[in-house]
């Protein structure tokens, strides 16, 4: 449902108030729910829009209203944490991957700042229902869901659903509001039984996946939100919108990446790329290539199986307004001993991407499809964050190796690189919170440190890093590094520049250069993740594409410039939030592995990451100080 409402010219007095109103709110609905759950009240108040403004929507409206609301060393799993749903200006438009939004709190995982990106359809939904923001504060004294509709929303008993998966969470809610076009976010047991990486499912497999959001809102006694939005989104100039928008569309569609690549292999396009440029990191980063790479890669998912004729990947799939529809619908074999006895996994549903079929494949050794396809399916009906998961599983394998945990930990279980038995039973172990399942379900760096091992964590600021190896991927280690909610691809994707040549190429093996590269893209990252549309946009967009559509949807003049400078500020923003929260420059590092231990294989044999040769240069071009602290020329000039 669209609703386009052009602005009025009269040169009555009363028209004039009008528009002046309808200018403020344009491609926002100028309206936040504010939800109380120790009150059990939901209320509706104004959106501060001089902050919407300067921090665009999502991520960056989102966290500066939780920097300006809470303590930066609050306790994550405290009731004085507040959790954000959060929308942008471009969610529920016509604008291209408009279907964006995001989950802002203090993350459990890293006690630093968090913003978990989903897509799916639920953000749209609770734009169209009239929402910018969901302000959750408090906790409620017994499990409750949220429902919305349109300006209508209360506080329910979620009793009964407590203890149900996000799949039956979500088909109860469904069921019970009578209405199939209602959309649900939701945890599973990994949110209620408080893993550290447990995330929001929304539309069933699409997620606020990391940094344990959806720990934070277990720990709020608060198990699903549902929302139906049907009043529109209003824009500033509807034919400007959609002039920039239909001209965005285009050039994804003519793309090789967006146009073809996305759509007909999805993310995992990457499996057998970056495993030949030897920067796929496996078994907990013990190497960068892994033997079982091409099992566990898109074109395998695509080929018929022996035992069936049937071939994992069924169909791809789109979020809200997407049209590169890079999602994977899978199906695993019925035969397979995950499934065989588990009519429920029997079914079609959301297939591996590359960070998943990594984790919880070349960072396990394990190179058995069905069984990555069916933890990524327990992923999804139970809320995890499969990136820390397979790189947490790995972690105690490499413990295992060294006799740090034996079988009397394990509960009997070789847990042994690449055996595929024993990494069914740890994950089944920590979606049910039992066992050693339970000290996996704290993360990798907690884990590693209780046995005497904390080199073996693949981490920094304790979120697990994703699927590609810093010793190959040279600017990759800087992103990892000072990505401000701990270890995280999507915060600076250089990938595009050092292997796919995006927007130019650059040596992935060479330091030089690559603290410009990292800050340009963690800036122009930070400003798209604020507009309401997918960051995959910009294998084929730039600001000079994305900026027009934020102008046409919003009054005021969105310059390229302008968007930006958002980003920067936005940035800088998150970073003086955890340096309050207790970080330092210290924490802006890597693993020792990655800085010590060369590359075994491949075209970066030999090679460490050179983190030290990238770091100064960047907190330079950051305009910080030598330890990493922004100076108080960049904060006036950002106006922070």
């Amino acid at each position: 449902p669209y609703s386009y409402n052009i602005r009025k010219d009269s040169s009555t007095s009363r028209d004039q108030t009008i528009t002046v109103k309808e200018e403020t709110i344009m491609g926002w609905t100028g309206k936040i729910l504010r939800v109380n759950l120790s009150a059990g009240s939901c209320t509706s108040e104004a959106t501060n829009m001089q902050w919407a403004n300067d921090y665009m929507g999502q991520r960056g409206l989102a966290t500066k209203y939780l920097v300006e609301e809470t303590d930066p060393r609050v306790d994550p799993l405290s009731a004085d944490n507040k959790m954000i749903f959060a929308t942008g200006p471009l969610t529920g438009t016509i604008a291209p991957t408009s279907g964006r939004w995001s989950v802002v709190c203090k993350g459990p995982l890293t006690g630093a700042i968090a913003c978990s990106n989903s897509g799916g359809f639920f953000g749209a939904e609770l734009k169209n229902a009239g929402w910018d923001m969901i302000i959750f504060e408090g906790k409620s004294s017994g499990p409750v869901y949220l429902d919305i509709n349109n300006d209508e929303a209360e506080l329910k008993d979620a009793s009964d659903l407590w203890g149900k998966s996000v799949w039956d969470t979500e088909t109860a809610l469904r069921e019970r509001r009578g209405d199939p076009d209602v959309r649900v976010a939701s945890i599973g047991l990994a949110g209620e039984n408080g893993v550290l990486y447990a995330g929001v499912v929304n539309d069933m497999d699409r997620a606020a996946g990391r940094s344990g959001v959806g720990a934070v809102m277990g720990s709020k006694n608060l198990k699903a939100v549902v929302v139906r939005g049907t009043v529109g989104v209003t824009v500033d100039d509807p034919m400007a919108l959609m002039q920039a928008s239909n001209a965005a569309k285009e050039k994804l569609a003519e793309h090789a990446v967006t146009g073809t690549g996305l759509p007909t292999h999805g993310t995992q396009i990457l499996m057998n790329v970056i495993n030949e440029i030897g920067a796929l990191p496996s078994k907990n980063g013990q190497d960068v290539q892994f033997d079982g790479a091409h099992d566990i890669s898109a074109e395998a998912m695509a080929e018929p199986r022996a035992s069936d004729g049937q071939a994992n990947l069924v169909s791809n799939s789109a979020c809200f307004g997407c049209p590169i529809s890079c999602g994977r619908r899978s199906k695993i074999d019925s035969s397979h001993f995950t499934v065989k006895d588990k009519p429920q996994y029997q079914i079609v549903s959301g297939g591996l991407e590359y960070e998943a079929a990594w984790a919880l494949g070349a960072a396990c050794g394990v190179g058995d499809l069905d069984a990555l396809t069916w933890a990524n399916f327990v992923c999804n009906e139970q809320g995890l964050d499969p990136i820390s998961l397979g790189s947490t599983i790995g972690a105690a394998m490499d413990l295992y190796g060294a006799g740090a945990i034996s079988q009397a930990d394990t509960g009997g279980v070789a847990l042994e690189f690449g055996n595929t038995e024993a990494f069914v039973a740890m994950v089944e172990a920590t979606a049910k919170g039992e066992g050693l399942g339970k000290e996996l379900g704290q993360g990798s760096r907690r884990l590693c440190e209780k046995y005497g091992h904390p080199e073996f964590s693949m981490t920094v600021k304790s979120q697990e890093f994703p699927a590609y190896d810093p010793r190959g991927i040279q600017g990759m280690g800087l992103t990892y590094a000072t990505s401000n909610r701990g270890a995280c691809h999507l915060r600076s994707y250089t990938v595009a520049s050092e292997v796919l040549g995006i927007p130019e190429k650059t040596d992935p093996l060479v330091t030089e250069g690559k603290a410009g590269l990292v800050k340009a893209f963690q800036d122009a990252t930070a400003a798209v993740d604020s507009s309401g549309t997918c960051v995959f946009t910009t294998f084929a967009l730039g600001g000079d594409d994305i900026a027009p559509m934020v102008d046409g949807a919003c009054a005021g003049d969105w310059s390229v410039e302008r968007f930006v400078e958002v980003g920067e500020r936005i940035w800088n923003m998150e970073r003086q939030y955890n340096i309050a929260a207790g970080f330092t420059g210290a924490d802006d590092t890597l693993p020792e592995r990655l800085l010590k231990d060369a590359a075994k294989t491949g075209p970066a044999e030999g090679s460490v990451n050179r983190l030290g040769e990238m770091l100064p240069e960047y907190y330079e071009l950051r305009g910080w100080d030598a330890s990493g602290v922004p100076t108080a020329e960049t904060l006036g000039r950002l106006g922070l």
